[in-house]
């Protein structure tokens, strides 16, 4: 039963706040007294999912290494022909990871919502939406078949486009949530044919009985319809991760509020690719034509972001395209067959992309709502707690030695050169992206905290939010 809560607990606080927003909020027109109670509903129900994914860690962690895996069957969801589909949640070694990840750092993006959030008018709104985001996403990293999945990868889809256009008053910030809507569901027709395709040659669509259909047809099977099958897949971790062509949404999506930028693009969504791959990693071991595409597109998604990245002076800008910079060194890891390196460096980005994130608004914040980093400087002495976690983030980021940035990235480019799907070029487009990554955060972080402050103070304003760069009086920032 407490693999169930995992996704119910999330469910449950959408429930409670979208109907109390639905029921006696929206039809009157009132506007919320505060982001407190939805946002402490909104935060317990993703803890408590934080607290049963530890109790199942635990229990993981005690059991044989061969049989490290708990399962729950709910019900018959489909059965049509010889398609037969369970609903079946699935923990193992690898989910374990993924749902410590959403579920830890989205409680801590829940927690900093609540202040960030306390001046919006609806927050019972933009609370269901997180917690429907979180459920979708543990759905799609539980689901023990790809249909299950799929069901999750459609509905943190949805609810990207509702968190992105949550201001949808503004055409801008509604262009860019439909913007992101649309260009992952291209990525998404390539997914479903490879559905198709996988389900034509073995079958089956759940991950076990695939894995062992596979095994036994594998070695017999032509190369190509392999190879067909992974790259169509792929497509859609390239809408779903932003690898080139399909990045263009990531970027715009920066239109959001800023928990909403922390939490799809540093722990939860565009990671969703790189889970796909490495969770059907027994099929593309046996297609090296599909590896190879898959690290050729990373290896140049992540240099060809890091170049945009070193000119950009929006410091959402900036750690946007950092973030598709980043998700191209997971792919290069999992293109060159070491799976193990790319989730590592998912799970390292989650905590370190999220802290800048965090950081980027708490800037925003007090500089009223100013976002252009050529405005800003010297806000070392004005906000020392922004700068000191983002100073954290920043080492990370740039690999410092003895960061989790550095011991993750470390060991891709070295896969990157000693893997044999690998070779020296991916290792020197690899290399070449960490020295840009190094240049362009040192070049934010300078920009933005050190040197001569290039604004005016205003302590009268509060927390206005003003037209001209100005900081506001706020001491806990």
């Amino acid at each position: 039963m407490i693999l169930a809560l995992i996704p119910l607990l999330p469910l449950l606080g959408f429930l409670i706040n979208g109907l109390w927003y639905a029921l006696f909020q929206a039809p009157k027109g009132r506007k919320a007294a505060g982001s407190t109670a939805p946002g402490l509903i909104a935060t317990g129900a993703i803890f408590g999912s934080f607290i049963a994914s530890l109790g199942l860690f635990i229990v993981l962690c005690g059991l044989p290494e061969e049989s490290r895996m708990v399962e729950q069957n709910f019900f018959s969801w489909i059965a049509l022909g010889d398609l037969k589909i369970d609903m079946v949640l699935r923990v193992d070694v690898l989910s374990t990871l993924f749902t410590l990840v959403i579920t830890g750092v989205g409680t801590l993006i829940h927690i900093y919502s609540i202040g960030y959030m306390s001046h919006d008018a609806t927050p019972g709104k933009f609370f269901a939406y997180l917690n429907l985001f979180c459920f979708a996403m543990l759905m799609l990293v539980l689901g023990g078949s790809l249909p299950i999945l799929f069901l999750g990868w459609e509905g943190v889809g949805l609810c990207s486009y509702l968190l992105i256009g949550y201001w949808y008053e503004d055409d801008a910030k509604a262009s860019a949530g439909k913007k992101a809507f649309l260009v992952n569901r291209i990525g998404d027709l390539g997914f479903l044919l490879g559905m198709c395709g996988i389900f034509t040659t073995f079958g089956s669509l759940d991950f076990l009985q695939l894995r062992a259909s596979v095994a036994q047809l594998g070695a017999g099977m032509q190369p190509a319809v392999m190879t067909a099958i992974c790259l169509l897949l792929f497509v859609g971790c390239m809408g779903k991760s932003a690898q080139i062509p399909l990045f263009g949404w990531l970027p715009d999506a920066m239109a959001g509020p800023t928990p909403v930028s922390a939490l799809i693009h540093a722990a939860t969504m565009v990671t969703s690719g790189v889970y796909l791959i490495a969770r059907l990693n027994f099929m593309f071991s046996l297609s090296p034509d599909a590896l190879l595409v898959v690290a050729s597109v990373g290896a140049v998604t992540a240099f060809f972001a890091a170049t945009i990245a070193m000119v950009q002076t929006d410091i959402k800008k900036v750690l946007a395209y950092s973030t598709v910079s980043q998700l191209g060194y997971m792919f290069l890891a999992c293109g060159v067959g070491v799976y193990s390196a790319g989730v590592f460096h998912v799970i390292t980005h989650a905590f370190f992309k999220a802290l800048l994130f965090l950081g980027a608004g708490s800037v925003i914040h007090g500089m009223h709502e100013e976002q252009n980093i050529l405005k800003m400087g010297g806000l070392r002495s004005k906000m020392p707690k922004t700068f000191w976690v983002f100073a954290m983030g920043w080492l990370a980021i740039c690999g410092f030695p003895l960061t989790s940035g550095f011991f993750s990235k470390d060991e891709i480019l070295w896969v990157a050169y000693a893997s044999p799907h690998g070779g020296v070029w991916l290792w020197a487009m690899g290399a070449l992206t960490a020295l840009m990554t190094a240049f362009y955060m040192t070049r934010l972080f300078a920009l933005t905290f050190l040197g001569s402050p290039r604004f005016k103070e205003d302590h009268s304003a509060g927390h206005g939010h003003g037209q001209t760069p100005r900081l506001c009086g706020c001491p806990h920032l």
